[in-house]
């Protein structure tokens, strides 16, 4: 069952959610080459308890860590490890934070050193991929509606849509209905309602969709070993459209 929150409700969710886009914010600096990801993990952890909030996938169903960290062929839920990041790499951080009993949620890919133009095209389509399926999201409005406008723009420009993880509703509890997938049919799905909160995260590969989950049980990897981008956001469904949760007003870049 989708939960409509209240105003107030969102009000307080644009808190955490805040706080995840500071916290993303702050770590970019960090992302360079010979850094590990525990070193970010860390820096992550620090500053969101320093705020007396918690970050929300440590002990989730076993995760060990307080933030994931995917690199390359990595398509999410990457543990943060003594992996050191090399020039050319990318790498998903991928932060939530609870705070004010509310979660909020949000993730960028980031390039370490100098960019390789292959995957900045790639990164570059994720990104735009995420700003246009905003666009899309008002009263009215289906939730194949946002899958299908990713899907559409990715595969246009050459790409494939994972297919084994979406995005989801979110509020009080980290994962709640619905499940938002990033491919589907224009019209269908459930109708979107002022009050509905959830994340949209397209993960989007160089090379076929295929994936396989790693010995940890966590970490989801392309089965071609091609690279894969993910970036997310926290939207509330408001009067006209939505509302950005995790977009900070002049100082995010996405």
């Amino acid at each position: 069952m989708i939960q409509i929150k209240t105003d107030e409700d969102i009000e307080m969710m644009r808190e955490s959610a805040e706080l995840a886009a500071e916290v993303l914010l702050m770590i970019e600096p960090y992302v360079k080459p010979g850094v590990t990801t525990n070193r970010l993990n860390d820096l992550c952890h620090d500053l969101i308890v320093s705020r007396g909030a918690v970050p929300s996938p440590l002990g989730y169903k076993g995760f060990p860590k307080s933030i994931c960290s995917s690199i390359n062929n990595e398509i999410c839920h990457g543990i943060p490890s003594d992996r050191k990041l090399r020039n050319g790499d990318i790498v998903n951080l991928d932060i939530t934070t609870y705070l004010n009993e509310f979660h909020g949620d949000t993730s960028k890919t980031l390039h370490v050193g100098s960019p390789r133009p292959k995957s900045s095209r790639l990164v570059e389509t994720c990104r735009e991929a995420l700003q246009k399926a905003i666009e899309v999201v008002r009263p009215g409005a289906h939730f194949g509606d946002i899958g299908a406008t990713i899907q559409t723009f990715t595969e246009g420009r050459g790409y494939s849509v994972v297919r084994e993880f979406c995005g989801h509703g979110i509020g009080r509890s980290f994962h709640e209905d619905p499940q938002v997938l990033h491919f589907g049919r224009f019209g269908e799905g459930a109708e979107l309602k002022k009050g509905m909160v959830f994340t949209i995260e397209p993960m989007i590969n160089e090379g076929k969709c295929d994936l396989e989950i790693l010995s940890d049980k966590w970490t989801a990897v392309t089965k071609d070993g091609s690279r894969s981008a993910q970036f997310e956001h926290t939207v509330a469904v408001w009067d006209n459209g939505c509302k950005v949760l995790t977009r900070l007003d002049g100082k995010t870049t996405f």
